[in-house]
């Protein structure tokens, strides 16, 4: 087990020693502290991962310590001491959110077990609480038969088992988080899937987002939060769009890669992590580093391995399988039997270029079972520039492709709003950046969104 930092609380010094001895000899690393009210101090300068203590204490006893840290909203799990006259006061200790209790006088074996029973219990309740905030996409299982595809499985695969950072390369919807969940279930390291989207999160929140910080650190600050390194111990940290992190965060970045430890902000305690780190973007990370906005020895350490994702246009024959397994996952979320995809759909799809990739195509394949009422997927239930698209990947001559209904101003908003979608869906929902792709201003944008309620 990793070594933990254990908040020994006792107002016999004695006693205190005897603990800290103990855990030492555990491999932990130990605080003391004489009563509640110097353990509430000793909370307030670092984090701590179990704290025991005592019950009976002048000042500040055990119990009003526990509805302190309740208060307070501590998370760190207790043990209680007692003894055997004050069993009540420890069922007492129990119901304000103590793990468990040890009678005295005890063996050491008994606070082993007890201890390594708490942290362990602390990971899980911890590892719950992330589960919970967790409002990824569900892992699902690549789809897709294509040869460019079957190199990428092979790739994954031999990959997956070692500790080596991985850099994953892909436009846009392409699946990049995928292949990283799929590098980490395949590894066999035990720890969380920690998913963290580098140009989704401001970049005076992101150091605190990654690293975690101590209560008071800084304004807002008001308890100690788990940053997504300390989490990701033992499994797999998967930074998305890593060229959008800031660059003083990036040196930081990389002192933890290169020592293997994290300060929290605000506490200069270090705390080891085990993770692995795969990193990804959409853009040409050569390019990047040549821009500036990813440091080249960052880079090289991130870059041992190179997975490139291919974009949906070179997988041909992965469209067809694709447009069905989505349409049957949103058929059935909406309760209705999964319409058939017609031939001439099929064609259409396969003709189009896909500038977002599979999350274009799954965006279209829900938008096909909401409008499809009968048993076919028709090219009326496609958008105008897909309906249009002809074999060569372009726009089909008028006389062949055009639909019956020739009022302009229905399609011309049909293709605005499409096209808002997918420069939205490109940009991963950054208005301003949406605004610059399609060369409008910002504020036009924002009309059109809710004109077209996106």
């Amino acid at each position: 087990m990793t070594a933990k930092r254990i908040l020994v609380v006792d107002n016999e010094a004695r006693m205190r020693r005897v603990l800290e001895l103990s855990l030492l000899q555990m491999g932990h690393h130990v605080v003391q502290a004489a009563d509640g009210a110097e353990a509430l101090l000793a909370l307030d300068s670092g984090p701590f991962d179990l704290v025991l203590t005592d019950l009976r204490m002048p000042r500040k006893d055990g119990i009003d310590l526990l509805r302190d840290m309740r208060a307070r909203g501590e998370a760190v799990p207790v043990i209680v001491l007692t003894a055997f006259g004050t069993i009540e006061t420890a069922v007492e200790a129990m119901k304000l959110g103590a793990l468990d209790y040890i009678i005295r006088p005890f063996e050491m074996e008994t606070l082993e077990l007890a201890v390594n029973r708490a942290l362990a219990m602390g990971t899980i309740q911890r590892e719950n609480r992330f589960l919970r905030d967790e409002v990824s996409r569900g892992w699902g299982d690549f789809i897709g038969t294509s040869e460019p595809m079957q190199a990428l499985y092979r790739l994954v695969q031999q990959v997956a088992p070692a500790r080596s950072s991985v850099f994953i390369v892909g436009a846009t919807g392409t699946g990049k988080e995928l292949v990283a969940r799929a590098l980490h279930e395949s590894s066999g390291r035990e720890g969380l899937f920690v998913p963290i989207n580098c140009a989704a999160i401001p970049a005076e929140l992101l150091e605190s987002e990654l690293f975690g910080h101590q209560k008071g650190a800084f304004t807002g600050a008001m308890r100690d939060r788990v940053g997504k390194c300390e989490l990701a111990s033992g499994g797999t940290l998967f930074l998305d769009e890593i060229t959008e992190m800031p660059l003083a965060l990036q040196a930081k970045l990389l002192r933890m890669l290169q020592e293997g430890s994290i300060e929290r902000l605000g506490t200069n305690v270090t705390m080891p992590v085990d993770l692995r780190v795969v990193a990804a973007t959409n853009r040409d990370p050569q390019q990047a580093v040549e821009e500036g906005r990813l440091r080249q020895d960052l880079y090289f350490r991130l870059n041992v391995v190179r997975i490139d994702v291919p974009p949906l246009k070179v997988r041909q024959s992965d469209i067809a399988l694709l447009a069905e397994h989505f349409l049957r996952q949103y058929a059935a979320e909406l309760g209705r039997p999964t319409p058939r995809l017609t031939q001439v759909v099929v064609e259409r799809l396969m003709a189009y270029s896909w500038p977002g990739n599979v999350r274009e195509l799954e965006n279209l394949m829900e938008r096909a079972a909401v409008l499809s009422k009968g048993e076919d997927v028709c090219v009326e239930h496609l958008p105008t520039d897909i309906a249009l698209a002809a074999n060569d990947g372009s726009v089909g001559h008028p006389a062949s492709n055009m639909p019956d209904d020739l009022t302009l101003k229905p399609h011309v908003e049909e293709l605005e709003r499409h096209l808002i979608s997918a420069a939205l869906m490109r940009t991963e929902g950054n208005k301003a950046a949406a605004a610059r792709l399609l060369g409008v201003s910002e504020r036009a944008l924002w009309y059109k969104i809710k004109r077209y309620q996106l």
